[in-house]
């Protein structure tokens, strides 16, 4: 027997399965992984962090360990969102060489520390708070990174010649650094 109500939900599935978005078949179902190498410890990590729908937990705790402060060993939640801008930055770049970690998580004691000894550190960085890295890519030139994390307009992106790394942060879309030649 059919009801008002069975008819008005019918209804409701079929508008919202209109209007909303739908993630492709292929962003579904393919697991997203990175690869880190960090500069400062020495330590490697290759992981999956997302599959099947889900950011798997176990990998998660992983990154957070790997992108540490490695001044204090104190370490932060890693926003997805940063994993998924760096999952997205790989594909542009078309690599799967690990990223070389310069700076992922800083407590604030340790950023309070670098902003007094250098004029480009923010004393409110996106790194305290786990949503910022500094990064570069092995055999990718700089200022193609730099290029390709612009390109995706997902965030904050820095770009450091002389200091051999790129910013990248999912605060608001903004860029800072020496003009680069295209």
């Amino acid at each position: 027997m059919i009801t008002r109500r069975g008819v008005l939900a019918l209804g409701a599935t079929a508008a919202a399965s209109v209007i909303l978005p739908r993630p492709s078949i292929a962003s579904v179902a393919t697991p997203r992984m990175l690869k880190f190498y960090n500069t400062h410890t020495g330590e490697s990590l290759s992981t999956t962090y997302w599959a099947d729908g889900v950011y798997i937990p176990d990998a998660l705790r992983d990154v957070k360990k790997l992108l540490r402060d490695h001044r204090s060993g104190d370490e932060h939640h890693i926003d997805v969102r940063l994993l998924d801008l760096l999952s997205e930055l790989c594909h542009k770049l078309d690599t799967h060489e690990p990223y070389h970690v310069i700076s992922g998580y800083r407590s604030p004691k340790t950023n309070s520390l670098l902003a007094r000894a250098s004029h480009g550190v923010a004393k409110r960085s996106l790194h305290m708070v786990g949503e910022a890295i500094d990064i570069r890519v092995p055999g990718r030139d700089l200022s193609r990174v730099h290029k390709a994390a612009l390109s995706l307009r997902r965030g904050g992106v820095g770009y450091y010649p002389a200091s051999d790394f790129v910013h990248v942060d999912v605060g608001r879309v903004r860029q800072w650094g020496p003009k680069h030649e295209a």
